[in-house]
């Protein structure tokens, strides 16, 4: 009766370890889902202090956009979300769609591809003790090539659901066309669930980082974007575009997939024969595999390549 009981014990302590990791876990999935849907969106981005002893420097207006936009959940898996966020723009009788970024949650993630400046990420292979419990964060460009990444613990407290990581990443959009007295972000990340949405929550640098020396923060940035949840229908749009072409970006999606599993340091150039790749890739007539995959490597350079 006592070795019974022993064993009982032994199993549940054993066990209920295992359970409540995989209880969590789906916790942090339900969580990321809910930033699926239709939203209405806020950017808001100003720069806060400046270190710079230039004094003609100019720091960056305050950005404020707003605009409507669809998060596809394209990968529901137990360790895997893929969501694909859709930009609906213009007359609502005729809108403009526009492919955005795209975000992949990857649970205890090992392989990392981090920023390093000038279009090169460095690969990184964290330990299964360096993620345990962890979700990566992948973040990608518009025409799916690497933009950040970051692993961290989802947190739920005290009613609150978030995620928050500091990542190297490149410019925004918005800056590269305008500064070129920076060349990396040092992104302060977090997502929050809230109750009409979520939010993410920026604290950036700007960095100057030369090959040989320290780099060197320029300037710093907030960043507060609001996603209020509103009624799928007016998405409508954007969710039809996205049935028409999603076979296409699968095609995309598992040529970078190749790429990345290549595992060595990545570099991308930033146009071939004088136009970028997303100007490629967004032209109707692109569909098939093979040129897709002939444009992608184009624009790769790898040490195992």
């Amino acid at each position: 009766m006592k070795k019974s009981l022993f064993l009982l014990l032994l199993t549940s302590t054993i066990s209920f370890p295992g359970i409540a990791q995989k209880n969590k876990q789906k916790q942090d999935a339900e969580a990321i889902k809910k930033m699926c849907g239709c939203f209405e969106v806020t950017f808001n981005f100003a720069e806060t202090f400046n270190y710079t002893h230039d004094s003609l420097y100019k720091p960056s207006k305050t950005k404020v956009d707003k605009g409507l936009e669809w998060a596809q959940l394209v990968t529901d898996k137990a360790d895997q979300v893929t969501i694909q966020h859709i930009l609906q723009v213009g007359n609502p009788a005729e809108p403009m769609i526009i492919k955005h970024w795209r975000q992949d949650w990857l649970f205890e993630n090992q392989d990392l591809y981090l920023y390093n400046a000038d279009n090169n990420w460095t690969y990184k292979n964290k330990t299964n003790e360096e993620v345990d419990g962890q979700w990566t964060q992948k973040v990608f460009q518009v025409d799916d090539s690497p933009r950040y990444e970051g692993t961290a613990t989802w947190v739920h407290v005290d009613g609150k659901s978030y995620w928050e990581n500091t990542t190297p990443a490149p410019l925004p959009r918005r800056e590269y066309t305008t500064r070129g007295d920076y060349n990396l972000t040092l992104r302060g990340n977090r997502q929050e669930i809230t109750d009409y949405g979520w939010v993410h929550d920026q604290d950036n640098d700007k960095i100057l980082r030369e090959s040989g020396k320290e780099g060197v923060v320029i300037a710093k940035e907030k960043g507060y974007n609001t996603y209020v949840r509103v009624d799928d229908s007016r998405c409508a749009a954007a969710a039809s575009w996205w049935k028409e072409n999603t076979k296409k970006w699968e095609l995309v999606r598992s040529k970078w997939d190749k790429v990345f599993d290549r595992k060595t340091d990545l570099h991308l150039a930033e146009k071939v024969d004088n136009k970028v790749l997303y100007k490629y890739l967004f032209d109707d007539e692109i569909v098939k595999k093979k040129e897709i995959e002939e444009i992608i490597e184009s624009f790769v350079t790898t040490d195992a390549k």
